[in-house]
């Protein structure tokens, strides 16, 4: 059995905008979020980082926490449309 995939504003997350955001704004490089992300001890490289910030990747509920942590944001800032400008 296929599980269908679906998509919202042809995303598949609508963490990865929010998790670019913030990775840009600490001034972490892709590689540098998913090192930090290796030491928390979630397994994510530079591509999966690209993937899930342009939507092409699901993100799981416990990789949403990771994110938030290493981040220093909440889950549910993660899923708002709010900036963090405003």
């Amino acid at each position: 059995m296929k599980l269908k995939l679906y998509r919202y504003n042809n995303r598949c997350n609508v963490s990865g905008e929010k998790i670019r955001e913030k990775r840009l704004l600490v001034k972490l490089s892709q590689e540098g979020l998913a090192a930090k992300l290796q030491l928390n001890g979630f397994n994510l490289n530079q591509k999966a980082i690209s993937r899930i910030e342009t939507g092409e990747r699901v993100v799981p509920d416990f990789e949403l926490s990771a994110f938030a942590d290493v981040l220093d944001v909440s889950v549910d800032w993660l899923l708002s449309d709010v900036n963090l400008e405003n």
